[in-house]
């Protein structure tokens, strides 16, 4: 029987903020649970996979029939970056976290940067994406100076007009920032951020690329991968991993085709293991305070779940997770210090476990490391005996 373990993530699906959350201002915040009750969720399918029985859901509690397994994990990297996330559930917790620049980057930097890219810059601030282009967007047109803001995450985000500074440019500029925020002024990712329009009427495309560093140690891509086993990267994957044990790219640009890519996989049977971002609840509704539109991206997943659940195959398991919090209901618009849900689906999965509140990410991992290859993952706690 082949085996094979499919791992969607619904970027900033949190549900609840986590004990320590007040060390980020993040008390109260909750993605999951504050959608629910103060807009309404209509995700039935998760439900059977067990969503409503997870602390934090705020749903009422179901007693099935599930066609799933369930539980909710915390994080134990002190941070709230989809990098720290995506890293800790692949089997490797940062015992430092990245930087955060809540006040602007120093001019030290700054002075560098630009004297390395030979050009001025604009903003370099705490803003909002959507917004700041639309503050700053006529400047940058008429100066062509790049705009730089991060926010409480570990980015350097550069916005620049593709008509202004072309995308191998923005790139380029983008490599530059990468090589320097390294060492004691490590950055988790430098992100390009291009945008179209004109007269203070501006729009985002989808042109992103994050540029992020390489994990400090192998995390279990690395491993399966030297395992001789295929692993695929859906979405931004290989950005967060930077091209480490992904065999298989396919650089999906929103939650329609990363769905789609997701069901066509499972409907191969190709691969191993199969890694899935799904970036719009974060990129366009969580950061944007878009409650109608993250509880609708939501439902629309939730809609493509049966299809999903139907395709799996003898040994195949499917894992629907989060990475952190980015509730838009909640003042600001960063990320959310919170725990993520774990719905674990699969023929051979036991239905209706509940394996309660886990203390690291990384016990995905270990659960995924040790059912495709019989071994122990060195972080985490595998919970594979608990579901099968």
């Amino acid at each position: 029987m082949k085996k094979r373990v499919i791992l969607i993530v619904l970027d900033s699906a949190g549900i609840g903020y986590l004990p320590d959350a007040a060390d980020f201002g993040d008390v109260g915040a909750n993605t999951f649970g504050n959608i629910y009750t103060k807009h309404g969720l209509n995700v039935p399918n998760m439900v059977s996979l067990g969503l409503a029985n997870i602390p934090g859901s705020q749903m009422p509690h179901s007693d099935g029939p599930f066609r799933g397994a369930w539980c909710r994990l915390a994080e134990r990297t002190h941070a709230k970056d989809t990098t720290s996330g995506h890293w800790e559930m692949a089997g490797l917790s940062m015992d430092v976290p990245f930087r955060t620049y809540p006040e602007g980057f120093p001019a030290r930097i700054m002075d560098a940067f630009e004297q390395k890219i030979g050009r001025g810059t604009l903003g370099n601030t705490v803003a909002s994406g959507t917004a700041i282009i639309q503050e700053l967007g006529d400047e940058h047109v008429k100066t062509g100076k790049p705009i730089i803001y991060t926010s409480a995450d570990s980015v350097f985000q550069i916005a620049a007009h593709e008509e202004v500074i072309p995308l191998p440019e923005l790139y380029r500029i983008c490599e530059i920032a990468r090589e320097m925020l390294m060492g004691d002024d490590l950055v988790g990712r430098v992100i390009a951020r291009p945008f179209l329009g004109s007269d203070g009427n501006y729009t985002r495309t989808e042109n992103r690329k994050d540029f992020a560093v390489a994990p400090m140690k192998d995390t279990i891509l690395d491993a399966l991968v030297a395992e001789g086993l295929t692993t695929v990267g859906v979405g931004k994957i290989e950005d967060i991993f930077c091209n480490r044990g992904i065999s298989v790219v396919d650089h999906t640009k929103n939650n329609a085709a990363g769905t789609l890519a997701a069901q066509r996989f499972i409907d191969s049977g190709e691969a191993d293991f199969v890694f899935v971002n799904l970036v719009d609840t974060d990129m366009l509704y969580g950061h944007r305070n878009d409650v109608a539109g993250y509880a609708k991206a939501l439902e629309t997943f939730d809609a493509a779940l049966p299809a999903m659940l139907s395709a799996l195959k003898e040994g195949d398991i499917l894992m629907v997770t989060a990475d952190h919090g980015c509730d838009p209901t909640f003042p600001g618009t960063d990320h959310t210090r919170e725990y993520i849900p774990l719905m674990i689906a699969g023929p051979g999965v036991k239905a209706g476990t509940d394996l309660g509140t886990r203390e690291t990410f990384a016990d995905i991992g270990a659960t995924v490391y040790e059912y495709l290859t019989g071994k122990t993952w060195r972080e985490g706690t595998s919970f594979l005996e608990e579901i099968l």
